[in-house]
C-alpha cells in the first residue's frame, strides 16, 4: 500500500517515514510554493534514505496569506499551522493517495493537526491520515533519530532544508526586509537528514 508523506528532509518526517516504511510504500511529498528552490534539499534527504520524492506545487498565495499572518501577530505560530494545515488538504486534494501521513508529534507546538481536522480530511477527500510520531515526545524521537539516522543540526537559517519555514522567511524578506524576518522568527535549531545509518 503506498502513503505519501509530506516531507521536509528534517528528522520528524523522516523517522515517520523511517517507521511506516515496513508497512508502506512510502513516497516523500516535498511541497513548495514557487518562492524558493528550497524544497531540492528535501528531495536530496529523500533520496538520502532511500525514499521515493515528488514535488507538490502549492499556490503562491498560500504563503503570501501565512506570511501575513506571521506580521500580523509578530511570531510565526499561526501562519506555519495554516500552511500545514493547507499543504495536508493540497496533498489530500491533488494526490492519488489513499493515504497521507506527516511527521507532526506529540509535543509540537506547532504544526498540529488535531482530531477533528484529520477526521474533516478523511470524510471530505476519501483518504487515511496517518500521523505515526503523534505518540513520541522530543527525547524518544531523538533516541530514535540518533540509532537511525544521519543528520545535521544547526541554526534555522543555516541548515539546508524544505520546510514552509524556509520560502515564508523568503518571502519576507523579498516582500518587507530580512531585518523583520529576524525579528519574527525565534532562533532555533533546524535538522536536515542527510542518510540511514
Amino acid at each position: 500500500m503506498e502513503v505519501g508523506l509530506l516531507y521536509s528532509g528534517g528528522k520528524d518526517s523522516t523517522l515517520a517515514a523511517v517507521l511506516l516504511d515496513p508497512f508502506y510504500d512510502v513516497t516523500a511529498l516535498c511541497c513548495s510554493c514557487g518562492i524558493t528552490d528550497d524544497y531540492t534539499h528535501a528531495m536530496e534527504a529523500a533520496r538520502g534514505v532511500g525514499l521515493s520524492a515528488q514535488l507538490v506545487e502549492l499556490d503562491r498565495e498560500i504563503a503570501e496569506t501565512a506570511a501575513e499572518k506571521i506580521i500580523a501577530d509578530g511570531f510565526p505560530r499561526n501562519g506555519i499551522q495554516f500552511i500545514h494545515e493547507q499543504a495536508l488538504e493540497a496533498v489530500a486534494r491533488q494526490t492519488n493517495y489513499s493515504v497521507i501521513a506527516d511527521g507532526t508529534r506529540r509535543d509540537d507546538r506547532v504544526p498540529t493537526i488535531d482530531r477533528s481536522l484529520a477526521q474533516s480530511v478523511e470524510d471530505r477527500f476519501g483518504v487515511s491520515y496517518l500521523s505515526p510520531l503523534a505518540g513520541y515526545g522530543r527525547e524518544a524521537i531523538d533516541a530514535l533519530v540518533e540509532e537511525r539516522l544521519v543528520v545535521e543540526s544547526g541554526p534555522s537559517e543555516l541548515i539546508p532544508k524544505g520546510d514552509y519555514e524556509t520560502e515564508i522567511r523568503a518571502l519576507i524578506a523579498e516582500t518587507h526586509s530580512p531585518d523583520l524576518v529576524e525579528e519574527l522568527f525565534p532562533k532555533h535549531t533546524q535538522s536536515h537528514v542527510l542518510s540511514r545509518k
